[in-house]
């Protein structure tokens, strides 16, 4: 029951329907339940505000190695990519169609054992949301439902490693083609694969930004919610929006984010395994922060909820950053064109590339 409630309320808050008119609906059919049903409308399927998005995806982006390609690492880059970060929470509310299948994609309801509604363990997560739909459904669930943010993070590397790979290519194209005409045609392309890199990388960047948020990786999502609670910790809701809105903007601070983002890791591994990591650490924040909230801390401007707020932020920002090397890193062995050439032989000078490499009927 948990889990359609759960749905509901995030469509209720984020356009779907109003509260008023949710709780009217519960009202007519379920009375006696009309309280509880208002105690679990959860908060719109944000994670940070404007501020902390900012933060992680422009400070990611401010601390690129000097191996990532200078065009993404200018102040005019990283200014943009740092507003990219939070444009998915900007496009909300275009439309029933666009609202209702992008949602979901901000957030996986963990339950205390880290399963995703109680059914899957991200260790055995299928590697596309078809699959992952399919197998939610046998447990009356859906994708929609308990959320599919780790495949959003897979799904935003995944492009990214291919608009990497198509501006090496062209790079390569502009400086060897013999028909300048053709030179001439992969400059251009080098200029426009420059700005998708841009957009993508700061619009996808998004999603590890939601990832390390807490809430926005459990059942317990806005308030404890109808589970076991013998810590009695808040059911109030609001707790979710303050916390990763108002409370940040006002209390944490740029610098502190970026001086607290760990050095580059590899992740040797793959996307999945990267994903899976960086939504279980957050996911083993959640009771820390209820213990914080059960204190007062993020009521008011307090060291211990600055310091929690600062330290998920410069995660984060952390593996946005560890994310955006390993999508260029991954560019080499990427393939492009039809039929595909690989980067790394591009590069090497194997093929003569022409455009028809690229645009051949």
């Amino acid at each position: 029951m948990h889990g359609s409630l759960e749905a509901a309320g995030r469509v209720a808050q984020s356009g779907g329907m109003t509260n008023r008119a949710l709780h009217a609906a519960v009202a007519l059919a379920l009375t006696s339940a009309v309280v509880l049903i208002a105690g679990l409308a959860p908060v719109p399927a944000f994670a940070w505000g404007a501020t902390g998005h900012e933060f992680v995806s422009g400070i990611a982006a401010e601390l690129l190695p000097e191996e990532i390609p200078g065009f993404v690492r200018t102040p005019e880059a990283v200014a943009d990519i740092a507003v990219l970060g939070r444009e998915l929470d900007r496009s909300k509310g275009a439309g029933e169609a666009h609202d209702k299948e992008r949602d979901a994609g901000h957030f996986v309801d963990l339950d205390d054992n880290g399963l995703v509604a109680g059914l899957l363990a991200l260790e055995t997560l299928p590697r596309t949301r078809e699959a992952y739909d399919s197998q939610l459904r046998t447990g009356n669930f859906t994708q929609y439902k308990a959320g599919y943010l780790p495949l959003s993070i897979v799904d935003g590397w995944q492009q990214l490693v291919k608009d990497f790979a198509y501006w090496r290519a062209a790079v390569v194209g502009a400086r060897t083609a013999l028909d300048p005409a053709d030179r001439a045609w992969f400059e251009a392309d080098r200029i426009r694969r420059e700005r998708l890199v841009i957009r993508d990388l700061g619009v996808r960047s998004h999603y590890v930004g939601d990832a390390s948020q807490p809430l926005h990786v459990t059942e317990h999502f806005d308030g404890w919610g109808p589970f076991p609670n013998p810590r009695g910790f808040s059911n109030v809701k609001g707790v979710h929006a303050n916390f990763e809105g108002a409370f940040v903007r006002a209390n944490v601070e740029r610098a502190a984010v970026k001086r607290a983002v760990a050095p580059y890791r590899a992740c040797v591994c793959s996307i999945q395994d990267r994903a899976r990591a960086i939504i279980l650490e957050n996911h083993g924040m959640v009771v820390p922060f209820y213990e914080l909230e059960q204190k007062g801390a993020f009521a008011n401007r307090t060291e211990p909820g600055i310091a929690f707020a600062t330290g998920r932020l410069a995660a984060g920002a952390s593996a946005a950053r560890d994310m955006i090397v390993d999508a260029w890193r991954a560019s080499a062995d990427m393939g492009v064109g039809h039929p595909e050439i690989k980067v790394r032989d591009i590069e090497s000078g194997k093929p003569i590339l022409t455009r028809d490499d690229f645009g051949r009927d």
